[in-house]
């Protein structure tokens, strides 16, 4: 039986997902042994065929032509996975959303502005179907494995929508605020195992906002450590900019 073929792509990034994905180890073994990859930059300079099993695509869409780029992925591809914060939410490339396009090309290409189209951040999801999300900057191993499993057999896979605070609750870790340091793991999705907190690290929200926060909860701990709400949006606007325009044509729907 022909192994399924997955082919991996990349638009707007730092492609460390991709290198998250190529330092596997020998976990990478395992995962090889279920696919053929038959297009991956990071690791290999083959085209893959017309038609492949699944897609594997990592990135923010940034241009006209990544908006074409991504359409003809879908086309090609039966399933195709978001990866990585950048792809699945915007990531930190929205932060451009924050200013003029006319002028944010003027500061990256100077007199050569007018040769670079370039259009507001959006995530793939903003732009193509998506069947399965891997969020986080970078993506979570043991969580991108699962999802690849689950794309291989055919089985849903639904993102944790609960906070991470509930993992690191569960980790015994020692909340972030106590230690009089904010964290946005109260307003952030799971799924990560609070991977960063684990590590001494705060939570910068790069797994994207809880569909239901517990708004009263968080602002009664922002109270608590007198932390202003001002702080707490600027946090978030690091990884979550692109929310805004699913926002906005929400509105105008």
């Amino acid at each position: 039986m022909a192994k399924p073929k997955v082919a991996f792509f990349d638009f707007a990034c730092c492609e460390g997902c991709q290198l998250q994905v190529a330092n596997m180890g020998e976990l990478l073994f395992d995962v090889l042994g279920a696919i053929d990859v038959v297009e991956f930059r990071e690791v290999m300079s083959e085209k893959g065929p017309d038609k492949i099993d699944v897609a594997i695509v990592e990135g923010s869409i940034t241009t006209p032509h990544a908006v074409e780029k991504i359409k003809k992925i879908r086309e090609r591809a039966s399933v195709l996975i978001a990866y990585g914060s950048c792809a699945t939410i915007g990531g930190v490339n929205g932060m451009k959303n924050n200013f003029k396009l006319d002028d944010i090309r003027k500061e990256v290409y100077g007199k050569d502005a007018k040769y670079f189209e370039t259009i507001e951040t959006m995530s793939v999801p903003q732009v193509v179907k998506v069947d399965y999300l891997v969020n986080g900057c970078p993506v979570y191993l043991p969580e991108f494995v699962k999802v690849l499993k689950a794309a291989l057999a055919g089985l849903p896979y639904q993102v944790p929508d609960y906070s991470v605070c509930v993992e690191c609750k569960l980790n015994e870790n020692v909340c972030m605020y106590q230690k009089g340091v904010t964290c946005l793991g109260p307003v952030t999705k799971a799924g990560c195992n609070s991977w960063c907190i684990n590590n001494g690290n705060i939570c910068y929200g790069c797994r994207g906002m809880v569909s239901n926060p517990n708004e009263k909860g968080a602002k009664d701990v922002l109270e608590k450590y007198n932390i202003p709400m001002d702080l707490i949006v600027n946090k978030m606007n690091m990884y979550n900019k692109c929310r805004e325009i699913d926002q906005r044509e929400q509105k105008k729907r």
